[in-house]
């Protein structure tokens, strides 16, 4: 007999199940998030809410930390949509210094609205992928508009990304247990400070 080819892909119907099965967890768990608050949401409860197999959890997001990871990943596609394609200074169309500065305090605001989710993705068994953020890109090519010598490396990026989003992440505290200070206050001290730093970085 003749061997049988395997399929070097699932069947389309499993493709599509699964990307239903994607969508429902992430309505649900977004759910979760909005009616109990990012620490009360566990695999087992977002499996038994959305009427699916533990495995199913395990095998979609790995660990707690992917729910919140997939999550933030599509808040995080609309930020960087702003950046392509919104208008200036935070979009195209603005001196590469002015949008960094705007970046900072979209960057900022987008953070603090989302502090519990964002830090609910760090996973303390992995470093923090900074490296691998969507925001490097972007401020890499804005520094090699700016200040090309110095950003050729590729390390000031870094550095800068670095310290915007993950001290940035420690410091803010979500807004149940943010005490007396008001988000907005904190945001404008820290866009103060990110102008200052963008500034003397380029010149």
């Amino acid at each position: 007999m003749d061997p049988v080819a395997l399929p070097l892909h699932p069947p389309r119907e499993e493709r599509a199940d699964a990307a239903r099965n994607r969508a429902h967890l992430l309505d649900v768990a977004r759910q979760m998030v909005e009616e109990l608050g990012v620490d009360k949401v566990t695999m087992d409860g977002l499996a038994e809410r959305a009427g699916l197999g533990k495995g199913t959890v395990f095998r979609r997001f790995r660990t707690r930390a992917g729910i919140f990871f997939a999550l933030f990943d599509e808040e995080e596609k609309r930020f960087q949509e702003q950046l392509l394609s919104g208008p200036p200074p935070l979009g195209p169309g603005a001196p590469a210094v002015e949008r960094l500065v705007a970046f900072g305090r979209a960057r900022l605001e987008f953070l603090v609205e989302r502090t519990a989710l964002a830090r609910a993705t760090l996973d303390p068994a992995q470093p923090t992928p900074i490296e691998r953020s969507p925001s490097l890109f972007h401020v890499q090519m804005l520094l090699s508009e700016a200040v090309p010598d110095a950003a050729a490396s590729g390390t000031l990026a870094l550095q800068l990304v670095a310290a915007l989003e993950g001290p940035i992440l420690l410091y803010l505290r979500a807004p149940e247990d943010s005490g007396t200070t008001h988000p907005g206050t904190v945001v404008e001290d820290l866009v103060a400070s990110w102008r200052d730093l963008v500034e003397r970085v380029c010149g």
